[in-house]
């Protein structure tokens, strides 16, 4: 993964309750509580900082610096205003090497599919995996080879399988297709009549011969 280093601070008590966080927002400050350690953190980050890291389609490990003090965390959730859509809330988890996590890996698939050169349309129906594991290992991205990928064929979670890594998602869950459109139809189509025809000629020929 690659990282991202952000500051925090400790919220104070009277930072604490509805009234002092909507007051925090406006000042351009976002709520943020750091789990996983021995004790719960309530912090305070820029919104513009806490925005980079959010609005991405990258993960990373999370270099967090709580005044002075360095912590390795990950995100795990946002909460967005419903109407503007500006980040209301976060929550970070604080990691180790000895402990896994399980986070949302993007998928990226790589190579021309058999299926879409016989006219075929690759469609992804997962743009992430969730895996379990250490931090250290979690990769930046899931690679999955389509190359062999016929039409009307999927790839299934239980196909996939990386070094280091447990996937949590459902294995009969579907994470790529090539679906048949109209180009692949009316190819089909063609070779089955082609089919067809040389089949016909050939049981004609064998006819003739035996009549003579």
């Amino acid at each position: 993964m690659q990282h991202f280093t952000l500051s925090a601070s400790v919220r104070k008590a009277d930072q604490l309750g509805k009234k002092a966080t909507k007051s925090l927002r406006r000042e351009g400050l976002v709520p943020v509580v750091l789990y996983g350690a021995s004790e719960t953190q309530h912090l305070v980050v820029k919104a513009d900082d806490i925005n980079k890291l959010i609005y991405t389609p990258n993960i990373y490990l999370i270099e967090l610096d709580i005044e002075g003090k360095q912590h390795k965390a990950v995100l795990k959730d946002v909460q967005f205003h419903p109407v503007s859509d500006k980040t209301l809330h976060a929550d970070l988890y604080e990691v180790s090497e000895d402990k896994p996590i399980v986070m949302s890996v993007p998928v990226l698939l790589e190579g021309h599919a058999v299926g879409v050169r016989a006219g075929g349309k690759l469609v992804r129906e997962k743009r992430t995996l969730r895996v379990r594991a250490s931090y250290d290992k979690i990769p930046e991205r899931l690679t999955i080879d389509v190359t062999k990928l016929k039409l009307g064929k999927t790839i299934q979670v239980h196909d996939l399988s990386f070094d280091n890594l447990e996937l949590v998602d459902a294995p009969q869950a579907v994470v790529c297709a090539v679906k048949a459109t109209r180009v692949s139809g009316k190819a089909t189509q063609e070779t089955e009549t082609e089919e067809e025809h040389e089949h016909a000629e050939g049981a004609e020929e064998g006819s003739e011969q035996a009549a003579e």
